[in-house]
């Protein structure tokens, strides 16, 4: 198996638990303020600065838009590294 079918595999892999754990952010958000009993109570600020209705779909929008801004973030953070880091120091 070569090097680059392996790396297009572990893409994909981490795309895939992206959109998953996003997905379900979503659906707890949803979740939270459908079973809540005085959805009024629930002010969602989108980066503190755009206010969402305090329905299912607002909460499922900032659940969904927060978790993945923060975990893009990060993942772009570790693609930038590992793109710079030199697999021939270590073996030396």
């Amino acid at each position: 198996m070569s090097s680059s079918v392996r790396q297009l595999r572990g893409r994909w892999f981490v795309l895939t638990l992206y959109v998953v754990v996003v997905a379900i952010a979503g659906l707890m958000g949803a979740l939270i303020a459908w079973f809540r009993p005085n959805p009024e109570q629930l002010d969602p600020e989108l980066f503190g600065v755009i206010q969402l209705p305090s329905n299912a779909l607002g909460m499922a929008l900032y659940g969904s838009v927060t978790l993945a801004v923060l975990f893009g973030v990060l993942i772009g953070a570790i693609v930038f590294v590992s793109k710079r880091y030199d697999d021939d120091a270590v073996s030396r």
